[in-house]
């Protein structure tokens, strides 16, 4: 059984001390390959090193994370607009829209979202999409420049059936990670309703973790949690589950 964690954060400073470990802990369970989100300038060489070290296992994206389009949000935009020119990736992410705790820099980060958006049309490369406290504003955006060679994920997706369907109608995957094992979360009640078709496996590394490890450092190779989860919601057996995300994952990304 091969499961694919579509959006992972190997390279973040919290698994300095053991991340080979962590990634060969992976690929001995099955999690055969491992996508790597961009956050800023200041991950990028982190992230190239990783999959350098495991170019069969690790794959890079190329973005702007919403929660670092401060000030300097252009400079940064070129940063990502040089490495996308001369890079091999297979999406451009971390992107998107985060209101959570602050909605003052809500006009620059639709300015960077839409760029990011634009350049992934251009390079013909899938999307990363970050969503917290932002559907309204993450749709208003995709709807200005959504056409047939636009496509990608709504990653950690914890929306209503009603916003799933709709991310789904404009020809996007929704990404299920270890907030579907939370007991009182109610993402398993809004999945019932949306098909299995539509879905990606992640597990956001090193946040979110599913349970029985809720609050600890998230892995990759605690993918396999989100999974069984899937299968029970399904009411299908994991193989099932691993088959169609995997799948999904290869079709999207172009692995």
């Amino acid at each position: 059984m091969n499961l694919i964690d579509t959006h992972t954060h190997l390279f973040s400073s919290q698994f300095d001390e053991d991340r080979h470990q962590v990634v060969r802990k992976a690929i001995e369970q099955g999690i055969d390959k491992m996508l790597l989100p961009n956050i800023n300038s200041e991950t990028v060489e982190a992230m190239h090193q990783l999959c350098q070290d495991f170019p069969q296992h690790c794959y890079p994206m190329m973005g702007l994370h919403p929660c670092d389009v401060n000030d300097n949000y252009e400079q940064e935009l070129e940063i990502v607009k040089s490495h996308l020119d001369k890079g091999k990736y297979v999406a451009v992410g971390e992107i998107g829209i985060d209101l959570y705790r602050d909605k003052s820099r809500l006009h620059i980060q639709k300015k960077a979202f839409r760029q990011q958006l634009i350049w992934a049309k251009e390079y013909n490369l899938p999307v990363a999409i970050h969503i917290r406290k932002s559907f309204d504003a993450i749709f208003e955006v995709i709807e200005e420049v959504n056409d047939q060679n636009l496509r990608g994920v709504f990653h950690c997706f914890t929306g209503t059936i009603e916003q799933g369907q709709k991310a789904i109608d404009m020809g996007f995957m929704l990404g299920i990670g270890g907030v579907v094992t939370f007991k009182n979360s109610g993402l398993d009640k809004t999945l019932k309703e949306l098909p299995l078709e539509h879905l990606l496996l992640e597990t956001d590394s090193p946040y979110l973790a599913p349970t029985p490890h809720r609050g600890q450092r998230n892995e990759s190779s605690y993918i396999t949690l989100v999974a069984q989860k899937l299968a029970e919601i399904y009411e299908v057996n994991i193989e099932e589950v691993a088959k169609t995300s995997t799948q999904n994952a290869k079709t999207l990304f172009k692995l």
